[in-house]
């Protein structure tokens, strides 16, 4: 495929230059990102998404180009390795209806709208589509690409796709039912060959995902422990008890996931107070005498920065439990990189209720990692 001819197709053809000077061609094209997108100089939002909804229509209809081997040459068997997964089975709910009361073309139009709806999803949170199995979709999170909030990812992908699912076009509105499971696999064997090939994963976590998304009811995202334990009081949820699920000797304790949470520090959703602050006494010293000089009336701003988990959240915390006995007045802004198309972000959830924050004068800021 002429990637110039594309993009014309598309009235883009302003971003020849940029694709070509940025070597993407067919092959690399359907493992673009918005990120990629930004690098290479798509500033327009509208623009970005644009070629985002063409790209997975892209993907939908063209079968991933393998690789080919030198004359003579063997092609690289895969290899497989052990590693912590997060995975998400989503299911149309009364596709079995649709498919008797719709023409087939009529039919295959709203399943791969449906299909689209969820690739665009789970593509905004770095998960990655692994199969479309007819009105089932299995998405994986931590794989290819590890990310230290996978579990996370994953329930914002599915809360999403229940929130955006009502808005394609259908005789009736459609729903999913999804569940999620996170857990230690191997993955990484391939199995099949043309369009039913895939990344195998084994292990129970996918069983459970598979049987947690079957208990879901209509619109329901449910998850197993461990994602509920890695996702802490970053949402909402509603405790379903401990279930029989077919395959599991022992019961499983399952959630519901209802909304995101009110909480307003990622940090204090996902860790808790009573973790002791340990070797930055240096540190610390010097954030105190900064709020010496404040409060005699010179300005001072102090910018705290490191590796994400090195501790930045952790010493404002902190901060905050020595100031408590001082009257101060307290604003936190917090980035997100769900959000990283809104440059107004950090400030919105302040005026949208959020507690803590709405008519008061910052003294600190921080940034999720």
């Amino acid at each position: 495929m002429d990637i110039a001819v594309w993009l014309q197709s598309l009235g883009l053809e302003r971003y020849v230059p940029a694709f070509r000077d940025n070597d993407v061609d067919a092959e690399v094209l359907p493992s673009l990102t918005i990120e990629d997108l930004i690098s290479i100089g798509v500033t327009s939002v509208g623009h970005r998404r644009k070629l985002l909804d063409a790209i997975v229509a892209f993907r939908a209809e063209v079968p991933a180009v393998a690789a080919t081997a030198a004359p003579g040459e063997a092609p690289a068997a895969p290899t497989a390795e052990r590693r912590h997964l997060t995975v998400m089975f989503c299911d149309l709910v009364g596709s079995t209806a649709l498919s008797t009361a719709l023409d087939p073309e009529d039919l295959r139009e709203i399943i791969g709208a449906y299909h689209r709806c969820v690739a665009e999803a789970v593509a905004r949170f770095d998960g990655f589509v692994a199969k479309y199995m007819g009105d089932g979709v299995l998405v994986y999170f931590g794989y290819p690409q590890a990310h230290e909030d996978d579990a996370e990812q994953a329930v914002r992908t599915g809360l999403a796709i229940v929130d955006e699912i009502g808005r394609v076009e259908a005789p009736d509105r459609l729903q999913v039912h999804i569940g999620i499971a996170s857990g230690e696999v191997v993955v990484g064997d391939l199995l099949g060959s043309g369009a039913s090939q895939e990344q195998a994963v084994v292990g129970e976590t996918p069983n459970l995902a598979a049987r947690l998304q079957a208990l879901a009811e209509s619109g329901a995202v449910v998850i197993d422990p461990q994602t509920r334990r890695q996702t802490a009081r970053l949402f909402e949820y509603a405790d379903l008890g401990p279930v029989e699920l077919k395959g599991f000797a022992q019961q499983i304790q399952a959630w519901r996931v209802i909304r995101e949470s009110n909480v307003a520090s990622r940090f204090e959703a996902l860790r808790s107070r009573a973790t002791p602050l340990v070797g930055r006494e240096e540190e610390l010293d010097l954030l105190l005498r900064r709020w010496q000089q404040a409060k005699e009336g010179e300005g001072r701003v102090v910018l705290i920065s490191g590796e994400p988990g090195i501790g930045k959240s952790r010493i404002t915390e902190a901060l905050h439990e020595r100031l408590k006995s001082e009257p101060h007045t307290r604003l936190r802004y917090f980035c997100s990189p769900h959000h990283q198309d809104s440059a107004f972000y950090p400030v919105i959830p302040s005026w949208n209720g959020r507690p803590g924050s709405r008519g008061t004068t910052p003294w600190t800021s921080n940034s999720a990692s």
